[in-house]
């Protein structure tokens, strides 16, 4: 069989390295006395057997992402005995990582993520061969990368890698299995899976990320763990599933493009469902939760596997489509005019000299992130809170002094001005713009101003010793 090329123009070979699957599994082959017995109670497990452990010996599968949701997706897929597992990440470990992060350790903050997690890999069973991929992943090496793999398990944190990769895994014709988790809750769904190339259109086939999330949230909306916080075992609860779901796919074969596509629903298909799942932290008692919505199969009119698509690698290479563009992810910029804005150091030294003995000091970040520290004479007003009030008084719902109490300017003379600050620099440019909305700049009498660079600025340019988390 010859070698397999990614087509520029959408569908290739699913065999990764240039041999065909079949090719690669030897029906025939024993299993060696480690194996064997490092591997037999997995074996005998209904639905798995041989042929399903020869199968996961013989694959090859691509983690992207070394983090919270790939180091527990790594440990199952080494331990079930994966053949070949690629590791892809650009970072190095941080001790912040390892509450949640539980394939590196103390010992080796500041070593690159890969090799971290594959070190501890190794560890746990060094049959598997572990392939480092030492770089983000980007449109320039995306193709060059998931072409070498069966079966791809995204564990970025972010849309615009999201789309990536699931736009090459659609023309590479690879299944993908996408998870995401923030704060308390995460979600779970395999995409693209049987393969199938792009055109093919009936509701037997999975979607692809796009069909499922045709437009990407809001970029204000998008938080990563950094900006939101994260729960340990919630993202771990959404790394073993998306082990689960890669070994159940390879068992199953069905990370195999069908040699007709017609015959499809002859392999046991499930209609592709989304799995949700949260977790009350402030609840002493009471379970955890999951829901499956089920979801619809591909859409004619999909941007990447639709019939009219005009998606290719090559394309993806130049940078058609521009991801970072498309999920507003571009240079943070200032909404505001220079006059409507004031450096974290210049703040303090008005401050400090007696120059602001009047005014109001607004705090956008949540009561968490309060908590560890503000500077003095903060008003804590969390910026989903603002927002939400905000548009309650437009609706003639709520009054502007719900923002703000009465208590904090009424004693203050009608021109004291407001500051508002956030984590960076983002959330209080909106702050400044809606508060003026809600005329709290009395017709332009009092200014409103935002803190360039929020609380990072202020670590950075007033207080090295702040604690900025």
């Amino acid at each position: 069989m010859q070698n397999s090329k990614p087509d520029t123009n959408g569908a290739a070979n699913s065999a990764g390295n240039g041999v065909a699957m079949e090719e690669r599994i030897q029906p025939s082959r024993s299993f060696t006395d480690e194996e064997f017995e490092r591997y037999s109670r997995q074996m005998i497990v209904p639905g798995m057997g041989k042929e399903g452990q020869l199968r996961l010996i013989n694959s090859r599968v691509l983690i992207i992402g070394a983090g919270g949701l790939g180091c527990p997706a790594a440990q199952y897929i080494a331990g079930a005995g994966v053949g070949t597992i690629g590791v892809v990440d650009g970072d190095v470990v941080e001790l912040s990582n390892l509450h949640r992060q539980v394939g590196h350790a103390t010992s080796r903050i500041g070593m690159k993520k890969v090799d971290s997690l594959i070190t501890h890999l190794r560890r746990l069973n060094p049959l598997p061969t572990f392939v480092p991929h030492a770089s983000h992943i980007d449109p320039q090496n995306a193709a060059d990368i998931v072409s070498q793999y069966d079966v791809v398990v995204d564990c970025t944190d972010n849309p615009a890698t999201r789309y990536l990769i699931s736009d090459v895994c659609v023309l590479l014709c690879k299944p993908l299995v996408s998870a995401a988790s923030v704060q308390k809750s995460g979600q779970l769904i395999v995409l693209n899976c049987p393969p199938t190339p792009k055109g093919l259109l009936d509701r037997k086939y999975a979607p692809c990320y796009r069909c499922c999330f045709k437009k990407p949230p809001p970029a204000g909306a998008m938080l990563s763990c950094g900006e939101a916080g994260i729960m340990g075992p919630v993202v771990g609860m959404m790394g073993v599933a998306q082990a689960g779901e890669a070994i159940k796919i390879i068992a199953s074969a069905l990370h195999l493009p069908p040699s007709d596509p017609d015959s499809a629903p002859e392999r046991n298909l499930q209609q592709p469902t989304l799995l949700l799942y949260s977790y009350d932290l402030e609840s002493a008692v009471g379970p955890y939760t999951f829901r499956a919505l089920k979801m619809a199969g591909r859409k004619k009119t999909c941007f990447a596997c639709g019939e009219n698509s005009t998606l290719t690698l090559d394309g993806i290479k130049a940078g058609n489509p521009n991801y970072e563009q498309f999920c507003g992810l571009a240079a943070p910029r200032s909404n505001l005019p220079p006059e409507e804005r004031i450096t974290a150091a210049a703040y303090h030294a008005a401050k400090t000299r007696g120059e602001l003995p009047e005014h109001v000091l607004v705090d956008t970040r949540e009561k968490e992130h309060f908590s560890f520290g503000n500077i003095d004479g903060a008003v804590n007003v969390p910026f989903g809170k603002l927002l939400m009030t905000a548009a309650a008084v437009k609706r003639g719902g709520a009054s502007a002094d719900q923002i703000l109490a009465p208590a904090e300017l009424e004693p203050l003379p009608e021109d004291a001005p407001i500051f508002v600050v956030c984590r960076r620099g983002l959330d209080s440019q909106e702050a400044v713009e809606k508060l003026k909305e809600l005329g709290m700049d009395n017709g332009g009498k009092r200014k409103i101003l935002d803190i360039v660079g929020g609380m990072k600025a202020w670590k950075e340019e007033v207080d090295h010793s702040f604690p900025f988390i």
